[in-house]
């Protein structure tokens, strides 16, 4: 599946299949948040939320990827990833984007 940020794909004739979407919430356990939050006292990468942030994005992604081969679709354009603080230590991801496939 390709996947772009831009509104077209050079060389491509594009049908429109529509938006798709993935997302997941995720958080730290408790012992790594107690840990992050110490860590705000001497400043630094926050190595644990970074990966969560990782994973995240990831399921994201996989989950619009797995929508749009259900619609049929050559390639998703006009990705955008979101996030948002659902509750102290929890975050959602959101991957949305336009599926099309080539005519």
């Amino acid at each position: 599946m390709l996947i772009v940020t831009t509104e077209t794909i050079t060389g491509k004739n594009l049908e429109m299949l529509g938006l798709v979407k993935g997302s997941t919430i995720q958080t730290v356990n408790a012992i790594k948040d107690i840990g992050a939050g110490l860590k705000t006292l001497v400043g630094g990468e926050l190595g644990n939320y970074n990966e969560m942030m990782t994973k995240a994005r990831g399921l994201a992604t996989d989950r619009m990827v797995k929508e749009a081969e259900g619609l049929g679709a050559d390639a998703i354009v006009c990705v955008r990833y979101s996030s948002s603080s659902v509750m102290q230590s929890a975050a959602e991801i959101m991957a949305y984007g336009t599926a099309v496939k080539f005519v």
